[in-house]
């Protein structure tokens, strides 16, 4: 049984807790990148991935989500540019995970990977080369060929949507250099 001050205690406890709570929500702290929504530090951007690329549709639709950037068709009409250096849709991989006990295949290991960078509308580097690898196993039935092909299709699915997420973070991380002024004319008599 509680005693009265173990009570009380656990009440200013409880107290402290609710007010730290409605302090924070009350200034209007959020995670940033809350619910899918990243504050990116371009007005406007272009990805170097083909117009009909499922990925290029996905990152278009992602960053057009999140109001403040528009993309744009060409590089140099553009404030960043994400430039693709592996397509994934090139270098998406199948390889066997696990074979059963006759030799056939019991696992599948799938893999979609990237590299890509951002470039500032000058060309420079803002964000160095970066590689995105996701992987998923998949078990296999040759008695359920049609259904482990849908679920193959989507599983690539789900790690496109992960892959374009993950690129949304790291695009929003970006912080560009200010624009650097000339350092101030020497003071006059020295």
């Amino acid at each position: 049984m509680l005693t009265t001050s173990e009570l009380f205690r656990r009440g200013r406890l409880g107290a402290a807790v609710l007010a730290v709570a409605l302090t924070v929500s009350a200034c209007g702290f959020h995670l940033r990148g809350d619910g899918g929504h990243y504050t990116l530090p371009f007005p406007s951007m272009y990805i170097g991935l083909p117009e009909a690329s499922p990925l290029a549709i996905d990152l278009k639709r992602n960053i057009r989500a999140n109001g403040g950037t528009t993309v744009v068709g060409a590089a140099k009409d553009a404030d960043g540019v994400i430039e693709v250096l592996s397509n994934p849709e090139k270098t998406r991989t199948k390889t066997i995970l696990s074979l059963n006990s006759n030799g056939r295949v019991r696992q599948y290991l799938l893999s979609y990977n990237i590299v890509f960078r951002v470039l500032d509308k000058q060309g420079k580097e803002l964000l160095a080369p970066t590689q995105i690898l996701l992987t998923r196993p998949i078990d296999f039935n040759e008695t359920q060929l049609l259904a482990k092909e849908q679920e193959e299709a989507l599983l690539y699915k789900d790690m496109q949507t992960d892959l374009v997420q993950q690129m949304m973070r790291r695009i929003a991380a970006i912080k560009p250099q200010q624009i650097s002024l000339p350092p101030p004319p020497p003071a006059l008599g020295q």
